[in-house]
């Protein structure tokens, strides 16, 4: 897996903290970003064990790895911070700036932070979560806030309002496009491929993965197409010429370079993007 900035990635695998036999395994399906899970994925007997096992494969310096620690709330997350310094951090529950804040100044200079947002107060304080300094893109806990809602987390429409919500929250917080959340049908492409496009039409850039089966067409959906880039390159190449651009009859300004520079930016090409 070749580095990847963590602002244009589209896929994201989770893989157990406790199963080190499958890290180098998860890096190896062509995910952009795998998530190390030192929380759900793990019992509170096999914590420790985790963290152990991450740190140590953590010393060796791959590349595209985030760790999901445990929520601020548990005895286990203090330890988890300090067990993973230099590494993108995955926090859980993430409902408070302070305590986002908080890690922050704990990762030292330069963090970089993806707040897992999957509760009602999480999305009501969600510009102020993806505010705070270090905060690179939010994550959609899809799961856990329909629990807390009580309603479907496979029903489209019942979070609809709730994915709206988390893309304007960090577009207004100046931060990365939301990871949407995983589905759970992990063996149903065309339920994934359906998943995927819903969340890229409300301004979702990629989507977390809970199976390596489904990295390939996660990372598939939220490509550009040909046809996108091809005019992305050409706005872009436009708007550089000076003066007053026009592209196939149309003005350009600057909501139409933004939109191109953000198609490129999914494909990766910062080339093109000065």
């Amino acid at each position: 897996m070749s580095e990847r900035s963590l602002i244009g990635a589209r896929s994201v695998l989770f893989v157990p903290g406790d199963r080190p036999d499958r890290f180098a395994k998860a890096v190896d399906t062509g995910a952009d970003f795998v998530v190390l899970d030192l929380e759900d994925a793990v019992a509170p007997e096999s914590k420790q064990d985790a963290r152990r096992a991450v740190s140590d494969w953590l010393s060796t310096a791959p590349p595209n790895v985030i760790v999901r620690v445990n929520p601020p709330s548990t005895p286990w997350y203090a330890e988890d911070v300090a067990a993973v310094p230099g590494v993108p951090v995955m926090l859980p529950k993430a409902q408070d700036p302070a305590e986002v804040a908080a890690l922050a100044a704990a990762m030292g200079p330069e963090p970089q932070i993806i707040p897992l947002i999957e509760t009602a107060v999480g999305i009501h304080r969600a510009a102020e979560v993806c505010a705070v300094p270090g905060v690179v893109r939010p994550a959609f806990g899809s799961v856990d806030l329909a629990a807390e809602l009580g309603v479907d987390p496979a029903d489209n429409e019942a979070l609809r309002h709730a994915r709206s919500a988390l893309v304007l929250a960090a577009r207004v917080a100046g931060a990365g496009a939301p990871i949407d959340g995983v589905t759970t049908a992990v063996r149903d492409e065309e339920l994934l491929l359906a998943d995927s496009a819903h969340a890229l039409s409300l301004g979702c850039t990629a989507k977390l993965c809970i199976h390596p089966a489904q990295v390939e067409p996660v990372s598939r959906a939220f490509a550009p197409t040909a046809d996108e880039l091809d005019w992305a390159r050409k706005v872009l190449v436009a708007a550089g010429s000076g003066g007053v651009a026009v592209l196939d009859g149309k003005l350009i300004d600057r909501p139409v370079e933004l939109r191109a520079r953000a198609i490129l930016l999914r494909a990766g090409e910062s080339e093109f993007l000065g």
